[in-house]
């Protein structure tokens, strides 16, 4: 299984842009499906955006038309483009590689704090 390393995390003002990446150690083309997820203190984790093998994208509610999720096959990397960043988006993302639904593997997370 793969090893998946985020960074690109930190602090930003409203309105303003964050990139996330997620490096695989290994190949990531064998993975179904790898997305990204958040959690906020006290909340539970949340799905935010995933990717399937074929490329297709998804996006949660509260984040289409914000963030954008894209794969580099080259690069073992999956990014997560967060535009026009809210307060509310405050929250330790972590990225997700699934083989299958009971087979997957998470990153160690990455904060990202959204100032007022």
């Amino acid at each position: 299984q793969v090893q998946l390393v985020e960074s690109g995390g930190g602090l930003v003002q409203a309105g303003g842009s964050l990139k996330l990446s997620c490096a695989a150690s290994g190949s990531i083309y064998s993975i179904n499906v790898m997305g990204w997820y958040r959690q906020a203190p006290g909340k539970p984790r949340d799905w935010v955006a995933s990717i399937e093998r074929a490329g297709s994208t998804n996006y949660a509610h509260s984040v289409k038309g914000r963030f954008t999720i894209s794969r580099s096959n080259a690069n073992n990397t999956v990014y997560l483009q967060m535009n026009t960043l809210k307060p509310e988006d405050t929250a330790v993302y972590y990225c997700h590689a699934a083989y299958s639904s009971s087979n997957y593997v998470w990153g160690q997370g990455t904060q990202v704090t959204v100032s007022s």
